[in-house]
């Protein structure tokens, strides 16, 4: 017997790439339990599948960095912060904050795979009596048209979104003269896929082309250093709200047109602004 809850949560991460770097990811998340049924002739509960999961989920890697530490040139030492993760190729980075905001995984490289199967091991050990094992299935929201991977963190968030490396995969719709501008989309998202995205204010350094963005937030001190071209820098905070904004006055500068942005955060949220020229 089984019971399955299709579209039951999203997880936002960042995740390391020995190739590309910090790659933000948002990822569906299906789940599948096999067992028996209780007297009351359910296997579980509809009800408390989806807050058991979840809990699971926001309390484990969600909004966190995945580090996978054995991957070449990643050191990973104690500090002051908390955790300090060092990085060599594809560039040097160094992240410092708690230890609640990286999720370290002793493998090469970072996997759907690895990570469906990391996730459903630690349902399947925390399972009711009458459920043998649960299986999550991960997947990419299918996007066709232009899309891009982001890193970042709220400091001012009261929740876990003020971690500094956490991110999201977003689609990007932009319109201009009452028609969708498919160019524009393409050449917005490439330009900003799996770049940090930061305030202003939140700058301690920049020197020799790396950039050190620091900011004490109510789960602790973070910080983030990177190469100066894999950042972008927002004038306000890095909420969707702002990112929207800062793209419709970025393109409509740019192009001369009055511009509407539809920007996501994720899967199925976002916000829209609009700009003149």
């Amino acid at each position: 017997m089984a019971l399955f809850v299709n579209r039951l949560s999203h997880i936002d991460v960042s995740l390391w790439c020995p190739t590309k770097g910090l790659v933000g990811c948002s990822w569906q998340v299906d789940a599948q339990l096999d067992g028996e049924l209780g007297e009351d002739g359910m296997l579980f509960d509809f009800g408390e599948v989806k807050p058991w999961i979840k809990r699971t989920l926001d309390s484990g890697l969600d909004h966190t960095l995945l580090v996978p530490i054995n991957a070449p040139g990643i050191e990973v030492t104690d500090c002051n912060e908390g955790i300090c993760i060092r990085t060599a190729s594809p560039f040097e980075m160094e992240v410092r904050g708690p230890a609640q905001a990286f999720t370290l995984l002793p493998w090469g490289a970072i996997t759907l795979e690895c990570i469906t199967n990391y996730l459903s091991a630690q349902l399947t050990e925390q399972r009711p009596a009458n459920v043998h094992s649960v299986t999550l299935t991960l997947s990419d929201e299918p996007i066709v048209g232009a899309a891009y991977g982001y890193t970042h963190g709220l400091k001012r968030h009261l929740g876990n979104c003020q971690r500094i490396a956490h991110g999201h995969r977003s689609r990007l719709f932009i319109w201009q003269q009452q028609a969708r501008q498919p160019a524009l989309e393409e050449h917005w998202a490439a330009w900003l896929d799996n770049r940090y995205l930061l305030e202003k204010d939140d700058i301690e350094s920049q020197i020799d082309g790396k950039l050190t963005c620091r900011y004490q937030s109510a789960q602790g001190a973070f910080s983030i250093t990177l190469p100066q071209e894999r950042c972008c820098v927002l004038p306000k905070p890095t909420t969707v709200e702002n990112i929207a904004l800062w793209l419709a006055k970025s393109i409509a500068e740019h192009s001369g047109h009055k511009t509407l942005v539809q920007a996501f955060e994720g899967i199925d949220k976002g916000a829209t602004a609009e700009a003149m020229p």
